[in-house]
């Protein structure tokens, strides 16, 4: 080999060195960039989406490098693409299309974003691994700030959260970095579902003490969010766990009665409200959904325009009737969602959530390791946790319990991509 071949081949060698060097950077800045957005997100919304951007210039840049513009294909592209068409068509049905359109980009751009960016970016068991306890690390952080808040007495009595009258004694709920405690107390079941999956898979005594010791500070948390809808949603996935982990966990609801004797009359009388209409917030929700049925029947299709519930709502209202009174969304999903992009497009939303918690499931069957299979039933059992509040509830409203929910569906897609499609 000549000088100069030789010469040739060094500056190749260096060359690819160097293009491997910088792609490992790139790399290694997304993963932490994606870890940042899991940490901060129920922390402030504007953190969290500060690190998604950089994440996703930083993909960008990582794809111009390499030339390579290339996504992994999934098994659910496909209604992802026309859930993302038929939410963008319904904006030409809203009243104000250029809020609609200004929320629309800002919000499904974020679910869309950042669910491909895990995708494209997360290989690895370990990087799904520690991502998740990143999720769980932050969790705490809102749990103990949480009962920090609690323990020095703020008085939600003015914020009307609670009825006063059936409810005189009930004085406090906690709500944290969320701001709300239906929020935060949809956010603590999906954190208590991730640790039970988690450490029911611990490969150690002291990683299984540590992660039901967090189911238990989040249980604590969660009584005190004074959430009934939450509450039933725990009791789902108790059940869900008897059938699919281990019968002998039914015991569980056998100390509910026991709970209630014990605990502070408040809890019981919360938990016994749950079956009676006549409280102000259960007779708003009645009126809420009556309203929303009536959205339905008037444009079935496109819906009212993504975003656009506080804005159709007046004109449907007929038991609030006060002007000063915004109602955002319908405290119910499965009647807030086709309201707002259509029946078609709500198939297509409702379809990928069931898609994804059936591939979750489907994981849990397979021959793959113990801790990834927990963190698949942790998921699946989130999933359901969503669906049961969804009856009473709207938490995906939250842009930041969304993005969650986004992050967690692309978490199943990841091990679907390589464990699921072998088998």
């Amino acid at each position: 080999m000549g000088d100069s071949q030789k010469k040739l081949l060094g500056e190749a060698v260096n060359i690819s060195y160097r293009t491997t060097t910088i792609s490992y950077r790139l790399d290694y800045l997304i993963e932490h960039c994606i870890l940042a957005v899991a940490f901060f997100l129920p922390m402030s919304l504007n953190v969290g989406s500060g690190f998604l951007a950089l994440g996703t210039l930083l993909w960008l840049a990582k794809m111009v490098r390499n030339r390579h513009f290339g996504f992994r294909a999934t098994p659910f592209d496909l209604p992802v693409a026309v859930l993302v068409v038929l939410s963008a068509a319904s904006v030409f049905m809203s009243p104000d299309r250029n809020f609609s359109f200004y929320n629309y980009y800002n919000l499904m751009g974020r679910y869309i974003v950042i669910y491909y960016l895990v995708i494209n970016n997360i290989h690895s068991a370990e990087q799904v691994k520690r991502l998740l306890r990143t999720v769980l690390v932050s969790a705490s952080l809102v749990a103990v700030y949480g009962l920090y808040q609690y323990s020095h007495g703020m008085d939600i009595s003015a914020v009307g959260w609670v009825d006063g009258d059936q409810f005189p004694k009930l004085k406090m709920r906690m709500f944290s970095t969320l701001e709300n405690p239906n929020l935060l107390a949809g956010f603590l079941v999906i954190m208590m579902s991730l640790a039970t999956g988690m450490g029911l898979s611990a490969s150690s005594r002291k990683m299984k003490v540590m992660l039901f010791t967090l189911v238990i500070v989040f249980g604590m948390c969660l009584a005190l969010t004074y959430s009934r809808g939450a509450w039933l949603s725990v009791l789902a996935v108790v059940v869900l766990l008897g059938i699919l982990y281990d019968r002998r966990i039914f015991w569980i609801l056998a100390f509910i009665p026991v709970m209630l004797l014990v605990g502070h009359d408040v809890f019981f009388d919360r938990l016994m409200s749950i079956a009676n209409p006549t409280d102000t917030s259960s007779a708003l929700r009645i009126a809420l959904w009556e309203s929303t049925v009536a959205m339905i029947k008037d444009h079935p299709f496109l819906g009212i325009g993504w975003g656009a519930y506080w804005l159709v709502y007046p004109a449907y209202d007929f038991y609030v009737q006060d002007p000063g009174t915004t109602i955002f969304h319908a405290h119910n999903m499965f009647l807030h969602i086709p309201a707002e992009i259509g029946i078609p497009g709500s198939l297509f939303y409702f379809g990928l959530m069931i898609g994804h918690a059936w591939a979750a499931f489907r994981l849990t069957r397979h021959d793959i390791d113990r801790q990834t299979a927990g963190l698949m039933f942790g998921i699946l059992a989130s999933i359901v946790s969503i669906v049961v509040s969804g009856f009473t509830d709207y938490v995906l409203f939250n842009i930041q319990l969304s993005m969650l929910y986004w992050l967690l569906n692309a978490v199943v897609v990841l091990v679907w991509i390589n464990y699921g499609r072998y088998h």
